[in-house]
């Protein structure tokens, strides 16, 4: 029987998720894979730290140079995140033959372009299931069992720390902020959550979902992004009134010739499957032309479930190895030689409908001024929710509209700023009734 030995470097907690599987299910990768799949090596900057499972410590390394070098390793997983040690260790490993498995969306959607032709001229594999969905298998699903439809959008839920957030803000109450330190305090939020709540995260993953769902190559940087921090309870509590829920989404929608991609809060309404995803749970919907919808939902991150779609793609790999086929399946089903850039559809020139959440002074007149500048540039009203007083200062005027385009909206904005009886910054969440 054969075997095909694995180089993993970064042994973190997604690491120790790896090297648990390939111990507990060594007899069932086996039966799976014909051959033996053996840990041939670890690298890591730290080989003290306890993880709970036990290793050879003749395996362990602080040089990942060296593993990837080293003739007997056949796959090298990469693990560390971030940009540039990651960068230059997938890099050596290609270079050396060796097929690579990553969860790095991140380096993947800012240096994706590098990778995915280095990788092809190679002709290694390059797995990253791991890096979108956590234990969601989406990328397999668009690269291969959905090859054959059209896809006319990609959108979801794809950052669990974000959906904790909100999900909790919906059903329990309190603030943003409050419920951000409850989120951290239980481990769900990093110490610094930017990347996650800042919307890069999700954002990253879209870059990916896009060329994949497209087949086309879309920068990173083309991606307008938001994120939750503006999020209050009263935009939660107004959302609700209107029969929506809150979600930070990730949309991607073909459009002609231009494709819409964007990150950012969205009202769902309460009757679309989306509102009903809670928690860290992530969910990703895809529309065939020919298929429909289908809903991919499960926990995207986390230990054990993004070890499971790591272990998987090792297992992929390791058969190309043994059939003496790697890179039989281009990274991003289709080659990267015939990829053309795809051009993003300017956020300006997005057509969807608002809630705006405007902070006025109790005078009359004041709702005809906001509803005169926004009818000015041709958005119309769909419902307003206006509160009484309660004590002296500002009270919100919260409307829904029906489609503008963000040009507009902007236009009208930047008149409603100039009025005195305004105070501070309106909220923006923007409305998609038709994800179906």
């Amino acid at each position: 029987m054969g075997e095909v030995r694995v180089g993993l470097i970064g042994w973190g907690t997604i690491g120790t998720g790896v090297v648990k599987l390939l111990q507990r299910n060594r007899a069932h990768i086996r039966e799976r894979l014909g051959a033996h799949l053996t840990l041939g090596g670890i690298a890591d900057i730290d080989l003290t730290s306890d993880r709970g499972i036990k290793v050879d410590e003749k395996l362990l390394t602080k040089d990942g140079s060296a593993l990837i070098a080293d003739p007997s390793i056949d796959i090298i997983v990469e693990l560390i995140g971030g940009y540039g040690v990651a960068k230059r260790f997938v890099l050596e490993a290609i270079a050396h033959g060796k097929s690579v498995v990553t969860g790095n969306k991140a380096l993947l959607a800012v240096h994706g372009e590098e990778i995915f032709a280095a990788a092809e001229k190679a002709g290694v594999d390059l797995g990253f299931e791991a890096s979108v969905g956590g234990g969601i298998p989406i990328i397999r699903t668009l690269k291969e069992a959905l090859a054959g439809d059209r896809n006319q959008a990609v959108y979801g839920i794809v950052n669990g720390t974000c959906n904790y957030i909100l999900s909790r803000m919906t059903q329990v109450g309190g603030e943003f902020q409050d419920v951000l330190r409850q989120a951290q305090a239980a481990g769900i939020a990093e110490a610094d959550p930017s990347f996650d709540i800042d919307g890069i995260d999700s954002a990253h993953k879209l870059a990916l979902l896009v060329q994949l769902a497209y087949g086309g190559r879309v920068p990173f940087t083309s991606i307008p992004i938001e994120g939750i921090r503006a999020v209050n309870a009263a935009d939660i509590a107004f959302a609700k009134e209107f029969g929506y829920v809150i979600k930070l989404l990730a949309i991607a929608k073909a459009d002609g010739r231009e494709i819409e991609a964007r990150v950012h809060p969205t009202m769902v309404p309460r009757t679309h499957v989306l509102a009903d995803v809670s928690g860290p749970f992530n969910a990703i919907t895809i529309m065939g032309e020919a298929l429909g919808q289908t809903v991919y939902i499960g926990q995207g991150a986390g230990m054990m479930p993004t070890a499971t779609t790591v272990v998987a793609d090792l297992i992929e790999a390791a058969r190309n190895r043994l059939g003496g086929t790697p890179g039989r399946v281009a990274p991003l089903g289709v080659p990267f030689a015939q990829m053309q850039r795809l051009r993003v559809k300017p956020l300006d020139d997005l057509v969807t409908q608002y809630y705006l959440r405007f902070m006025a002074l109790d005078r009359p007149g004041v709702l005809a001024q906001i509803t005169g500048a926004l009818g000015r540039q041709g958005i119309s009203i769909a419902s307003v929710i206006q509160r009484e007083r309660e004590e002296k200062g500002a009270v919100p005027v919260v409307i829904h509209t029906h489609e503008a385009s963000e040009k507009s909206l902007r236009r009208a904005l930047a008149a409603i700023g100039k009025l005195k009886a305004v105070k501070g910054k309106p909220a923006v969440i923007r409305i998609e009734d038709r994800l179906s």
